[in-house]
């Protein structure tokens, strides 16, 4: 079983940045596709972004697109979100999940515990 632990959450104003990142424990994700999701107060979760193992394919929610960028360090199993011009919009509790490529949470197997993001105007 893998464990996933988000960090780099926080408060920011528009127009800024911060990255995200997932560390994994218990067990390698290098061979797994890994995915960021969001859930803002209210909402469903919905998908952000994804990876598959080797960083070669990526895939983008296109609210995001030309904002943010997935990425990931095999030799430090560590997957990363950066985010960049983010917006009020982009409020929400981030996670990030080990399993799928798709848009689709059910795909994904395991979750973090989410890293909270705050976007103030």
């Amino acid at each position: 079983q893998v464990q996933l632990v988000e960090s780099g959450g926080g408060l920011v104003q528009a127009g800024g940045s911060l990255r995200l990142s997932c560390t994994a424990s218990r067990r390698t994700i290098s061979s797994y596709a890994m995915g960021w999701f969001r859930q803002a107060p209210g909402k469903e979760r919905v998908f952000v972004a994804s990876i598959n193992w080797n960083g070669a394919n990526t895939y983008y929610a296109d609210s995001v697109k030309g904002r943010f960028t997935i990425s990931r360090d095999n030799a430090k199993n560590t997957v990363y979100l950066q985010m960049n011009s983010l917006e009020p919009e982009d409020t929400a509790v981030y996670y990030c999940a080990s399993g799928g490529l798709s848009s689709n949470a059910k795909v994904y197997d395991y979750w973090g515990q989410g890293t909270q993001v705050t976007v103030s105007s």
